[in-house]
């Protein structure tokens, strides 16, 4: 069967639901089949949670992951010590959880980049506290980019049967056109590429939207798709790489979703974001593509309003982490052939 991986999970806003979705996958154990799970976060706040939900766990603190025994009612927690717990309360976001966030951020991309983890998973973080102390990123995505030294990075999604990544992503939606350049859709269209071969497609077919209604109908309801993209399909494909012209998106993805392709590249989050939920709401992935390690996430937000209820659905932190299972279990197999 092989070894199993050893992943870092980021125990996400101590306010939010991170802490209660991870003590659940602990709780019903069915991750240990396929990895031993290392949680980076405030031992504090996931014995709250266990004790609150009254879950057959017990927290025990390891200085490493090395130091790792991960089984069935038992959480390994590399204790960053950065919550007051006596002032914790659930769905009340403040500046130090923003700050704690980063801290357990920093920790587990170190381990992954060191090696002493074979993937990261992360739970949701609040990005405007995450700012407010001091840490100027739009999220997990940029903020990984930065810890590893990656300038040319994206974000990929699976679920529903699709896989896609975004062209554009935290932008105003007045604001996309302006970013939509060939430069940055061969960028894209060379990690979807990348992306879709490290789950094992040894040559993807990737279908590429088009920004404007009906892929711009030869320019009468934009230009976009002449001017920037169609220019970066051309280039990608004199690489090597199946792309396809511009396409309608609302077509693209009912092919995608018929094995048409093996991956999209959507101009805009919600372009691509709305398709996804709606086939896979609550249990799709967000993996960063480009890194140097690997790293997915659940899709997601902190959920503040039922944090601490015992009402959190842990499905797709539970998916995430046999995503990140799988890719790197491709990663070994794909280092030994080489």
């Amino acid at each position: 069967m092989g070894k199993k991986p050893l992943i870092a999970i980021t125990m996400g806003d101590p306010a939010g639901i991170g802490p209660e979705i991870i003590a659940k996958v602990f709780d019903s154990g069915e991750i240990f089949p396929h990895c031993l799970p290392v949680v980076v976060g405030d031992a504090g706040v996931m014995k709250k949670i266990i004790e609150q939900l009254n879950f057959s766990v017990t927290v025990h603190v390891i200085a490493a992951p090395s130091d790792a025994d991960p089984v069935r009612g038992r959480m390994d927690v590399i204790d960053m010590k950065n919550v007051d717990i006596a002032k914790h309360a659930w769905g009340r976001p403040n500046i130090a959880s923003g700050k704690a966030v980063v801290e357990y951020i920093k920790k587990a991309a170190k381990l992954a980049m060191d090696h002493d983890v074979d993937a990261v998973v992360t739970a949701p973080i609040n990005k405007e506290m995450m700012n407010a102390a001091g840490h100027d990123y739009s999220g997990h995505t940029e903020l990984f980019a930065d810890l590893t030294g990656t300038k040319e990075f994206g974000m990929m999604f699976v679920g529903g049967g699709l896989r896609l990544i975004l062209a554009t992503t935290h932008l105003a939606l007045k604001n996309v056109s302006a970013h939509i350049s060939k430069a940055g859709i061969l960028k894209t269209i060379r990690l979807a590429h990348r992306a879709a071969q490290s789950f094992g497609i040894e040559a993807p077919r990737i279908g590429v939207a088009g920004l404007n209604p009906h892929a711009g109908e030869g320019g009468l309801f934009g230009n976009e798709e002449w001017d920037e993209i169609l220019p970066a399909v051309l280039e990608a494909r004199a690489e090597g790489i199946n792309a396809s012209d511009p396409l309608p998106a609302d077509t693209l993805f009912y092919k995608a979703r018929n094995n048409y392709f093996d991956i999209v590249v959507a101009m805009y989050h919600d372009q691509g974001l709305g398709p996804l939920k709606m086939l896979a709401f609550g249990n799709a992935v967000n993996v960063t593509v480009g890194l140097p390690i690997i790293r997915t996430s659940v899709d997601h937000g902190t959920a503040y309003d039922i944090a601490g209820k015992g009402c959190a659905d842990p499905t797709s932190l539970l998916e995430a982490l046999k995503l990140a299972s799988k890719m790197s279990k491709q990663s070994t197999r794909a280092e030994e052939k080489a």
